[in-house]
């Protein structure tokens, strides 16, 4: 194994369609940032796990209604197996675990290792070899299982491979959490000890990044004590688990009820390991994901120190072949310097046009094949593709289903684009589905509505370049940072978006989009007043833009790349974190 320096663990990646090892974003991110290490030379290894049945397949009934179904993909028709194995106790057993891996090379020659690990192997018990099948699937105490071998397998499969010069260990997300602990037990180890000392926590903290996604307490990672001491009990040959968690710089970890909303047992009395709380404690860099979602971060966990680096895309992976080709002619080194995008607004209109046309017809015979939708390649189109969860407000647009006809009638026809899964157990997500179905229903031709099913980063490629606008309507502060609008700005799809994430930054009102609402703060989210003010910027400025004013239309168009192309991709993010993090 070439030495590696930079060790990034994530529950989820994904690296290409055929690979079921991702949910969404999360995922998304993760192997855009690996594509831009890859294409940086930044000498980066990563580790996830395998899960053999994927998240899952979607189907949708007519009604709208979801069901799940296991993916099938064979594993040796994309990854290599290695021979070096380690092993975590588990429930009081020893349960062994192998890697696969699949190196991602960058344009420039680059390359980065993907360890993909599992635990299906002959020796362990029947239990045991399901714990890397399912992406989020399960109940508590299989999440858990599935983080000790992220984080404590995870550590000992790289050490088994001879990585031992790892200087930075970067957390994506609380999942790999675990991960502290193990690089605390070895620290005591070298030291020929079975206690950890406040030396041994400062140097696992120089070492540690934890990069945090999740704006809300509930989507924090926590687990009652009880759970906690069945799944891990001592940690074996090194110290015992409640002794680290004992440690008084590290007593934020186990949550007595002091703050309810981030406690394991909350209401209860009862504590919890927090896995958020112990990649904080841990951690001597952390960051939120968007200049926002830092502040929401500083806010929530008020005595930690919290930088932001804002997402990014993969501008590769992301942009179209057609504009690619228009790129290649007058942006010629785009790939390898992402900020020379800027250069675009130089690019002749009826070029950026053409290329748009070609995405969008694309785009338009596919939903029309899939859902017999009746999309017409000369309507604008609005895309709205994420994972289905309420906060996400996928349904805001039919809000009023009379306003939206109006609309539709007075300023120019309007058709909507829709994809996303919802988690198996979010009953309100599913709902959200059966919503739009059936307002697709009522609205009958006045609006074409379709909503295509297993969301998947190819149709998400395909969604982001072939829209006209892109749709993005989350109840604020809940999007750390969102990067679907900067996927569709590199193809020069203008976003109409809340003021949430990300697009606080991008959004140059006129110019590289339109806002929904002013971004000031509320007492509490109103979705009639976000979808009045949806409906007026439809109806008065993005209509009429596209329908009456094409070269306008064209120049937003520009600045989208120009501005924000040139700026929210992976390229630039992981510059940030070499910097700010890996090198600090």
């Amino acid at each position: 194994m070439v030495e590696r320096k930079i060790a990034y663990f994530s529950m989820e990646i994904a690296l290409e369609r055929g690979m079921p090892t991702y949910s969404g974003g999360l995922g998304v991110l993760a192997g855009d940032t690996v594509r831009s290490a890859a294409d940086l030379k930044i000498p980066m290894i990563v580790v996830t796990l395998l899960h053999r049945r994927g998240f899952f397949y979607q189907r949708l009934d007519p009604d709208g209604t979801q069901r799940e179904e296991p993916v099938e993909w064979v594993v040796e028709d994309f990854l290599e197996e290695l021979p070096a194995w380690a092993s975590v106790h588990i429930g009081g057993r020893e349960v062994r675990i192998r890697a696969w891996r699949r190196d991602v090379t960058g344009v420039t020659g680059g390359n980065v290792p993907v360890l993909f690990l599992d635990a299906d192997l002959p020796e362990n018990s029947e239990e045991d070899r399901r714990l890397t099948d399912t992406l989020y699937g399960g109940d508590s105490g299989y999440r858990l299982r599935q983080e000790v071998i992220l984080g404590i397998g995870g550590v000992r499969i790289l050490r088994a491979l001879g990585c031992d010069e790892i200087e930075r260990f970067h957390m994506n997300e609380g999942h790999a959490g675990l991960l502290t602990i193990e690089l605390l037990a070895e620290e005591a180890k070298r030291s020929g000890r079975t206690a950890i000392t406040g030396r041994d926590i400062e140097a696992v903290r120089e070492i540690c990044i934890f990069t945090t996604h999740t704006p809300v307490p509930a989507g924090h990672d926590q687990f009652p004590i009880e759970l906690v001491r069945e799944v891990l009990g001592p940690l074996r040959n090194y110290i015992d688990f409640e002794d680290v968690l004992s440690v008084d710089v590290m007593s934020r970890i186990l949550r007595e009820g002091k703050d309810k909303s981030l406690a394991a047992g909350a209401g209860t009395g009862n504590p919890g390991l927090n896995m958020t709380y112990l990649a904080l404690n841990l951690s001597g860099y952390i960051n939120g994901v968007a200049k926002k979602h830092g502040e929401v971060s500083r806010h929530m966990f008020a005595e930690y120190t919290i930088d932001a680096i804002t997402n990014g895309v993969h501008a590769a992976t992301w942009i179209c072949p057609a504009f690619r080709q228009v790129f290649d002619k007058h942006i010629p080194g785009w790939r390898e310097d992402n900020f020379s995008l800027r250069y675009a607004i130089s690019i002749p209109s009826e070029e950026i046009w053409e290329a748009h046309f070609a995405a969008k017809k694309e785009l338009i015979l596919r939903i029309n094949r899939a859902a017999n939708a009746g999309f017409d390649v000369d309507h604008l189109t609005l895309g709205f593709a994420r994972r289905a969860a309420t906060y996400k407000r996928a349904d805001l647009l039919f809000h009023d289903l009379s306003k939206l006809r109006r609309l539709s009638e007075q300023a120019g026809p309007i058709q909507v684009v829709f994809a996303g899964k919802a988690h198996p157990r979010d009953d309100q997500g599913k709902e959200i589905i059966r919503k739009i179905f059936q307002a697709k229903e009522a609205l009958g031709g006045s609006v074409r509505v379709a909503y295509l099913p297993n969301y998947d980063i190819e149709l998400g490629a395909m969604i982001t370049s072939g829209v006209d606008v892109w749709l993005n309507t989350p109840m604020p502060p809940n999007e750390a940072s969102g990067t679907s609008g900067m996927k569709a700005a590199l193809n020069g799809v203008p976003s109409l978006s809340i003021l949430d994430g990300w697009w606080i930054e991008g959004r140059i009102e006129g110019i590289t989009g339109w806002a929904i609402g002013d971004g000031g703060p509320a007492e509490s989210p109103d979705s009639a007043r976000d979808a009045d003010d949806l409906y007026r910027k439809l109806e008065n400025e993005v209509a009429p833009c596209f329908y009456n004013n094409r070269p306008r239309f064209i120049d937003i168009m520009k600045y989208c790349i120009a501005l924000n192309g040139s700026f929210f991709n992976t390229q630039r993010m992981v510059q940030q974190y070499a910097v700010n993090a890996y090198l600090r």
